[in-house]
């Protein structure tokens, strides 16, 4: 029963936390037009929204293995709200441009439950559990893009606000205090003293150094970020997109467009650590490639699907057809789902006593194409905001060709233990 009570709460609380950081993608008009952004602009405060994660989630990984998961996500809920609720009376732009950067460490919250759930689920559960954490946590920003313009319309005149966004960032920030308060009062660190014992003495700097260099952590980062950093970006910025692109100045229509993705790649995300769990259980090859390597021929080829509906997506903005972007939308949103939950399969499972240094490191890394690809979206340099989705797939090419190198069996077969400055003996990497 604990080790449900702690993915429900871990669930829960990370789906409040996407909830809080993504809940400006919806009112990007209204906050544009107070403080006169451009769509450029728009975009960059997309991206910025990213900026301290990277450093954050690599910190928070390894806190949560020194210290606990509960403690770490409640200290995070407590800063993150009160920001949050600062930011709802920011007057000038360079202030809220600061407060909602430090709200946006919200997203930090995923390796802490990434950690918590590893502490109570076994090998075999690790991908189905991970993917229904991430997963519906996740969709907290489908459902800021879905419930948030409905419970706070553009006509919104509440009590304390007069401005609909105002109002959702301070009552965001309420909840995520309460919630932090929750969080640390019911949750349990491990589901053994042992196991919690064991975890905390992997927590050194010199663990944390060997498991973030190791070839398995690296391939992994450089794949979360292609499919996570993409799922950030696209999270921020497809509402403006289906806003611009396609003339659709409906507010609640845009943002229910961009809440198609965030639905796939959040809700179906323990579908592709299920099928991470099952090819590794049953040892069933599915490609020719990395024979007996079953979770990494999961992990390519997620990958590569990703890597083709982003082109996919180009052509259908270029037909100038809205519900056929949006469709390409929804298959980019599967591809990242089924990478992210594959992914994350893998990490805990190789490193189980580092499950939060790696997933720091993984997240960490993940989160830097939220920074990135936003800008390619919203760049008019290309001609069209169509065109930054093909620039964006392009990129990842060398990645894939980073995975389809790590992925081999004399590599995988070491990946935990071999990195670029840790050789073996003859200063090559074996195999078994």
């Amino acid at each position: 029963m604990t080790k449900r009570r702690t993915l429900v709460l871990a669930t829960v609380s990370f789906n409040v936390s996407f909830l809080v950081w993504f809940s400006f993608a919806p009112f990007t008009g209204p906050i544009s037009q107070e403080f006169g952004l451009s769509v450029a602009e728009v975009g960059i405060l997309s991206s910025a929204a990213i900026w301290l994660a990277p450093f954050g989630r690599i910190l928070t990984g390894w806190l949560s293995d020194r210290y606990g998961a509960p403690t770490v996500f409640a200290i995070v809920l407590g800063y993150v709200g009160l920001f949050s609720m600062a930011s709802a009376v920011a007057n000038s732009y360079t202030v809220f441009f600061i407060e909602r950067m430090v709200v946006s460490t919200a997203g930090i919250t995923f390796v802490v439950g990434i950690q918590h759930v590893s502490e109570w689920f076994d090998d075999d559960e690790l991908g189905t559990a991970e993917g229904i954490y991430a997963g519906i946590g996740n969709a907290g920003a489908a459902a800021g893009a879905l419930l948030l313009p409905r419970l706070f319309p553009a006509d919104w005149s509440g009590p304390l606000f007069a401005s609909n966004w105002r109002a959702v960032f301070f009552y965001t920030g309420v909840l995520s205090i309460l919630l932090g308060i929750v969080y640390y009062v019911l949750g349990e660190a491990a589901s053994s003293e042992e196991r919690r014992s064991e975890t905390r003495a992997n927590a050194s700097a010199t663990d944390w150094i060997h498991t973030a260099t190791r070839y398995g952590t690296l391939v992994l980062a450089c794949g979360y970020l292609m499919s996570f950093g993409l799922e950030l970006a696209m999270n921020g910025w497809l509402a403006t997109y289906y806003r611009t692109a396609f003339g659709t100045d409906d507010l609640v229509l845009a943002s229910s467009f961009a809440a198609t993705f965030s639905i796939a790649s959040g809700l179906l995300r323990p579908i592709g650590g299920y099928i991470s769990d099952t090819l590794a259980r049953t040892q069933r090859d599915i490609i020719p490639l990395f024979p007996g390597r079953h979770r990494e021929q999961w992990t390519f080829v997620s990958l590569c699907f990703i890597v083709c509906m982003l082109g996919v997506m180009t052509l259908a903005g270029q037909s100038g057809d809205v519900l056929l972007a949006v469709g390409a939308g929804f298959l980019v949103g599967v591809g990242c789902a089924f990478a992210e939950g594959s992914i994350f399969a893998q990490a805990p499972a190789m490193f189980p006593n580092n499950s939060g240094t790696v997933a720091g490191v993984v997240g960490g890394v993940g989160t830097i194409g939220g920074m990135v690809y936003p800008v390619a979206f919203s760049s008019a340099v290309f001609g069209s905001y169509h065109m930054g989705y093909a620039v964006v797939a392009t990129s990842m090419l060398p990645i894939l060709g980073l995975a389809a190198w790590a992925f081999r069996p004399a590599i995988a077969s070491v990946a935990t233990e071999v990195g670029p400055f840790n050789r073996t003996e003859s200063g090559k990497v074996e195999s078994d």
